[in-house]
C-alpha cells in the first residue's frame, strides 16, 4: 500500500456530492469510487422515470418522489466518503504515533530549558553542547553545536557533532 496521508473529510463529501465517486477517488479508493459511480448511475436509470430525466435535462425540475431513490444513493455515497476519510485520518494518526513511539521513549527523560533547547535527563543545565552556540566561520551566524554543519549556509563546522 502507498504511504497514507491525511485527507479532508468535508472535501471528500463535497466531491462525492458534486460527482458520484469523485470523493472516493480523492481518497484514492479506486474500486469504491467506481462502485459508487455505478450504483448512482444504476439508481438513476433503474428507478428514475424517463420523463423526469428528460424534464431535468430540459430545465424542468423533477418531482422529489421521482428522484428520491437516486438521491438516497447519492446521500449514502456522500456519507461513506466522509466516514472513509475520517477512518483514513485515524489510521494515519495511529501510524504516525507508532513511528514516533520510539522517539518519545528516547526523549521521555529529557527536558527543555526556556529557549527550547534540550537539557538532558537531569533537567538541570545538561551538557555544554546543548546550551551553547557556535559561530559559523563562513557566514558568522550562531548555529547549534550538535550539528556538524551550519543550519544557515550548510558549511561544515569544525568541532560540531562528532561524526
Amino acid at each position: 500500500m502507498s504511504e497514507r496521508t491525511r485527507r479532508r473529510p468535508w472535501l471528500a463529501a463535497l466531491l462525492a456530492l458534486v460527482v458520484s465517486g469523485l470523493g472516493h477517488a480523492y481518497l484514492r479508493r479506486w474500486a469504491r469510487a467506481f462502485g459508487w459511480y455505478v450504483a448512482v448511475t444504476a439508481a438513476v436509470f433503474l428507478f428514475v422515470p424517463e420523463p423526469a430525466i428528460s424534464g431535468a435535462l430540459a430545465g424542468d425540475p423533477p418531482r422529489v418522489r421521482d428522484v428520491a431513490p437516486a438521491a438516497a444513493v447519492v446521500v449514502a455515497s456522500v456519507i461513506d466518503a466522509y466516514v472513509v476519510a475520517l477512518r483514513n485520518n485515524r489510521e494515519y494518526d495511529r501510524e504516525r504515533d507508532a513511528a514516533r513511539g520510539t522517539d518519545l521513549t528516547d526523549s521521555a527523560n529529557r527536558t527543555t530549558d526556556p529557549d527550547g533547547r534540550s537539557t538532558g535527563p537531569s533537567g538541570g543545565g545538561g551538557s555544554l553542547e546543548s546550551t551553547e552556540t557556535v559561530r559559523c566561520p563562513e557566514c558568522g551566524k550562531e548555529t547549534d553545536p550538535t550539528f556538524n554543519f551550519c543550519q544557515w549556509c550548510a558549511e561544515p563546522i569544525e568541532g560540531g557533532a562528532s561524526s
